[in-house]
């Protein structure tokens, strides 16, 4: 006889399975919620960020316009992004805090140019007005620096208590003396913490040697591994992550003329001439002032306007082949017509470090002239190759690097003392300039 169930044991049996199917379809319901919860947010993060795209691969047997393969379209550098800039951009209003922490201000502290980190840094024990004035003599006289006596030229600087003066007499009681261009002795013995500063724009063929030891602290130039780096321009990207933007326009549309060129010196060091007529042979060269059968003088706004109208590629060659060395003949005559510049001057190199990223040609990324000129008719065949050239426009700004500001900044920084012992030998020793292509240099 089968064991008898009661009524009580059925009830019991049937309200725990009820409790354990109820909790079993509180889990699943529970887990479809986090999942869409998740699910819905995931997507939305996605439909934030920029929408970016990879630029075309090229073959490594071929000269590569730009290596950087991230790209956003126009619209996505959003006002607050702008005001986050830093003060010394266009539109900056982020201005520096008293630093605190290891300096990079000068070579050794820091490997590139350090330009924003001066341009940054407020000394930790800076007081403004409570802070004493530094005095400057500029020892070959204010008219070439454009510049009037006083503290106007520091007006507006993070760090702005320096003083500047013309007046020699007050050289022995100064803080810093300023050499610019050429070097001139003083005479007597330099104050112990006095800094000699030399400033030179030119490459080494073109200026002072200087034969004495020990006598300079800090250097400036337009070397990257000068102490206060003053370039020619000084290109700066709003995010450095960001180095291409999709562009709204063809650049090549109704240009029908190869290159062009402007030139007056005819007998440059590192054989410019040469190469750009060795280029003729190859392509169409159009060669304007002294060195070339075409008249349109340097004054008259109308040649840029017809190279940006007429011309594809512009040739900013420099005067010399020296390290860093690269001149308003790219940045204002290149980059600022909207036209693709081939350049020879600077190392390839020092191209790389110092323009934005896909904006120009090296000489030095050919093996000849004629095989330059065959990558040019390809350009010239292929818009949207051509167009790669100019992702960079729209990415950052080409910044006034207010050297006052960052010399005077330097000079209320805890300096120790230093000086070249051969300064003549880091200006123009061996591997600095070439009077090859630096392809073909030892130094290169």
């Amino acid at each position: 006889m089968p064991p008898r169930v009661s009524l009580r044991k059925v009830c019991l049996i049937i309200v725990f399975l009820a409790a354990v199917s109820f909790l079993i379809s509180m889990q699943d319901g529970f887990s479809w919620y986090t999942a869409t919860a998740y699910s819905w947010k995931h997507n939305q993060v996605e439909e934030e960020l920029p929408k970016v795209q990879s630029t075309p691969v090229f073959s490594r047997t071929e000269p590569q316009p730009h290596s950087f393969v991230t790209e956003v379209r126009l619209d996505h550098f959003t006002p607050h992004t702008r005001n986050r800039r830093a003060w010394f951009f266009k539109d900056g209003t982020e201005f520096p805090e008293n630093h605190r922490g290891h300096l990079r201000l000068f070579p050794e502290q820091h490997e590139g140019d350090r330009i924003e980190e001066q341009l940054m840094y407020v000394p930790e024990e800076y007081q403004d007005y409570e802070t004493a004035e530094k005095l400057i003599v500029a020892y070959n006289g204010l008219g070439t620096w454009a510049q009037k006596p006083g503290t106007i030229a520091f007006h507006g600087c993070p760090v702005n208590r320096c003083s500047l003066t013309d007046d020699r007499t007050k050289a022995q009681d100064a803080d810093a003396v300023l050499f610019k261009d050429h070097f001139i002795h003083p005479g007597g013995v330099r104050p112990k913490n006095q800094i000699w500063i030399l400033y030179f724009l030119e490459c080494p063929y073109h200026t002072q040697s200087i034969r004495f030891a020990n006598m300079i602290n800090w250097t400036s130039t337009y070397r990257r591994d000068s102490d206060l780096v003053a370039p020619y321009e000084r290109w700066t990207y709003y995010d450095p992550q960001v180095r291409q933007k999709v562009q709204d326009r063809d650049y090549s549309a109704n240009r029908t003329k190869k290159v062009a060129w402007f030139v007056s010196n005819c007998s440059a060091r590192n054989g410019r001439l040469a190469y750009a007529r060795e280029l003729g042979k190859y392509i169409s060269v159009d060669i304007y002032g002294t060195c070339g059968p075409l008249k349109c003088p340097r004054t008259d706004r109308k040649c840029f306007e017809i190279l940006e109208k007429d011309y594809k590629f512009y040739l900013a060659f420099e005067n010399s082949n020296c390290r860093d060395y690269i001149t308003e003949k790219f940045y204002v005559n290149g980059l600022g017509h909207n036209v693709l510049p081939i350049v020879m001057g600077g190392r390839p190199e020092d191209y790389q470090r110092s323009a934005p990223e896909g904006s120009y040609i090296h000489v030095d990324e050919f093996n000849s002239p004629k095989e330059l000129a065959q990558y040019l008719h390809r350009l010239d065949k292929d818009k949207d190759l051509y167009n790669s050239y100019f992702k960079w426009k729209g990415t950052g700004e080409f910044i006034n690097t207010y050297f006052w500001c960052r010399l005077c900044a330097m000079m209320h920084s805890p300096v120790s003392h230093r000086n070249y012992e051969d300064v003549n030998e880091w200006w123009r020793g061996a591997g600095v300039c070439t009077t090859k292509s630096w392809r073909n240099s030892d130094n290169g």
